[in-house]
């Protein structure tokens, strides 16, 4: 009994910490974007250094979304991991997945009637509705989380 009573206490540490943390995230997340954006040669090959970048954004994008999809916290047991995603979590992810496929939408059909006036390279493109996407969902599932902790 002691031993579940270590996962709960563990869990409800966790859940605390991922609502503080994923805002934040989302936060730097976007503000890398916005370098990426500013510092990117355009019309011009990539050089080395954009690749690495790009890379980066990858790693980042796809742990940003495991964290979404999943609960983030892989390496845990899964008595802790079980505590983690209950009801309340999963309905705030299904929420902020919404939130940010509609992000991802708007932005493609912002991205696309802007790319009439000034031509727009497909990479950075995907990159920005991928970006937008990622960076609404994480957010609106950081502060349903947060807002959760603070009234419970």
């Amino acid at each position: 009994m002691a031993d579940s009573h270590s996962d709960f206490e563990t869990a409800e540490r966790l859940s605390r910490r991922r609502a503080r943390v994923l805002p934040a995230l989302a936060v730097i997340f976007i503000s890398q974007q916005a370098s990426f954006f500013s510092g990117l040669p355009q019309g011009e090959p990539l050089r080395n250094v954009d690749g690495f970048k790009l890379s980066a954004w990858v790693v980042l994008s796809l742990v940003m979304l495991g964290v979404l999809w999943g609960n983030g916290f892989w390496f845990r047991r899964k008595a802790v991991r079980d505590l983690l995603d209950d009801e309340a979590t999963r309905a705030h992810r299904a929420d902020a997945m919404s939130l940010g496929f509609l992000c991802a939408i708007l932005t493609a059909i912002a991205t696309y009637m802007f790319a009439m006036i000034e031509p727009m390279h497909a990479r950075d493109a995907l990159h920005l509705v991928v970006s937008i996407g990622i960076a609404g969902a994480v957010l609106r599932f950081g502060f349903l989380e947060r807002r959760a902790h603070r009234v419970g």
